[in-house]
């Protein structure tokens, strides 16, 4: 897939993920950046969702500040139930990444439910469901670091500017943890950002007249929702894999309960990190930091990896690769 694109497909994927415009006429404006009009852009864009390699443009919203409960959740079903099991875990639609990987545990999934539901009574439900031997459930201790950006021209990494909503990023930026109350008109407002963007010239309006509000007011109120940490950005995600990063590693490391906060921030900082986490230990899992590595290759995570077990000096660590993507998609609220 990536063989086709061009270097202005290439430059189109850099700019649409990293801050898509929220302007009244978006992709006129992408155009004048990268010199073509504004039908080619939206051809363009096309094209790679058809090609699956951009999989939805739209808001992505941080789940905790809307009130709702999540976790990674690691499972070990029997080898001839793992495709049956992960069917059973995808049918919730708080589950927005489902992926097969290696290891002790072969199942690993985020899930996020609503104030309403309990986190810990649905898990058990899905493990009983789909015949799973075991599972822990594995929430956030300290979120260092979600910034998932490649460089589709050079075919890098790109995390550099990262969003840390417990106030880890390099800034100091301020603690995002506890829920932001919403109005009802606002939950609304997230309903309509949250669906994938018509390809068309114009297309935040008719997310306004569903609104009843003018687009200006839809471009303030997403405003809004970024400076109170609801909202992270508005922008495309990408097919790791198709878009030419085709390895995925998980990266768990275990790293002393005193120097947590030095290493998660050093291991946040490396732009191959799209995630860093802070997770439970349990007596059959020693393992406390998770950074998601993506590359073009396993060599190229290893040797991510090795760098930073080199600069921290932290050497007991595991890499987990996806074996199936079972399920990525992003979190439906308020749905």
């Amino acid at each position: 897939m990536t063989t086709e694109m061009d270097q202005t497909d290439r430059r189109l994927l850099n700019i649409i993920q990293s801050s898509f415009p929220m302007t009244e006429e978006p992709f006129r404006r992408i155009g004048a950046e990268l010199g073509i009009d504004e039908a080619e852009v939206i051809e363009r864009t096309a094209a790679a969702k058809e090609k699956n390699i951009v999989r939805q443009i739209g808001a992505i919203f941080d789940t905790r500040k809307l009130g709702y409960a999540t976790a990674l959740v690691a499972m070990r079903l029997p080898s001839d139930r793992l495709d049956s099991g992960a069917r059973v875990v995808n049918e919730h639609p708080g589950v927005s990444h489902n992926y097969a990987r290696n290891g002790p545990f072969n199942l690993w999934f985020t899930l996020a439910v609503p104030p309403s539901e309990s986190l810990e009574g649905t898990v058990e439900e899905m493990a009983g469901r789909a015949q799973a031997e075991s599972y822990r459930l594995m929430p956030t201790i300290r979120f260092f670091k979600i910034g998932v950006n490649f460089d589709m021209v050079n075919q890098e990494g790109a995390a550099d500017v990262y969003y840390s909503p417990d106030g880890y990023d390099r800034n100091g930026g301020q603690d995002f943890r506890s829920p932001a109350p919403v109005t009802d008109f606002e939950i609304e407002v997230i309903r309509e950002l949250q669906e994938d963007l018509q390809l068309t010239a114009r297309p935040f309006a008719p997310m306004a007249e569903s609104l009843g509000i003018t687009q200006r007011q839809l471009f303030d109120l997403a405003a809004d929702f970024v400076r109170r940490g609801i909202m992270r950005r508005f922008s495309a995600v990408l097919h790791h894999r198709r878009a030419g990063f085709r390895a995925n590693a998980m990266a768990v490391w275990n790293v002393p309960e005193e120097r947590s906060v030095e290493v998660g921030a050093m291991m946040a900082g490396s732009r191959w990190v799209t995630h860093c986490y802070e997770r439970p230990r349990f007596e059959d899992w020693r393992y406390s930091h998770f950074t998601m590595i993506h590359a073009a290759s396993r060599e190229k995570c290893e040797e991510v990896a090795g760098e930073l077990s080199e600069a921290t000096g932290i050497d007991d660590y595991m890499l987990l690769y996806s074996t199936r993507e079972y399920k990525k998609t992003r979190v439906r609220y308020f749905v």
